[in-house]
């Protein structure tokens, strides 16, 4: 007697975009949280990451704001974004590979991932289209023709219960 498979199962890219949104509740920042997933062409994970603080620096002694009197005293010049870690926690070659983020990819990100030969982008909010940082991606991601798609779903939530 053959049985039906079950036909509720979420798509390869709700998978790997729940694995991003997943990884960005590990991140402590009290304003944004960005999580990213990296697979290769076979829809391995090869690399997943967190926006954060760099190893060896702590939390408790670093800013998490976002305004202050000096920069220095933010936390931009000391957090390293959710693409940057998902690539350095990586041990395979990414030539070819996707990555899936919450968050289209800053300036400082985009090049990175460029580097690292990444081929596509898939993202979930475009909320900073309009930044210097974000044109500045744009363009470079055209040039280097690493394709941006952003993500869509007619799931309203994703639930992971305990």
């Amino acid at each position: 007697m053959k049985s039906d498979k079950r036909s509720n199962y979420i798509s390869w890219n709700e998978y790997f975009m729940g694995i991003a949104l997943l990884s960005a509740m590990r991140s402590k920042d009290p304003n944004t949280q960005v999580g990213a997933c990296i697979i290769d062409e076979n829809n391995k994970i090869v690399g997943i990451g967190y926006n954060g603080f760099p190893i060896g620096c702590s939390d408790d002694e670093l800013p998490w704001c976002n305004v202050a009197a000096s920069p220095n005293d933010t936390k931009y010049p000391y957090v390293v974004h959710a693409e940057v870690n998902a690539i350095l926690n990586s041990n395979k070659n990414l030539k070819n590979a996707k990555i899936f983020v919450a968050l289209f990819p800053c300036n400082e990100c985009t090049k990175v991932i460029i580097q690292s030969g990444i081929k596509e982008i898939i993202y979930l909010s475009d909320k900073y289209a309009d930044t210097d940082s974000v044109k500045a991606s744009k363009k470079m991601l055209d040039l280097a023709k690493v394709k941006c798609t952003q993500f869509k779903t007619d799931l309203k939530e994703l639930k992971i219960n305990f």
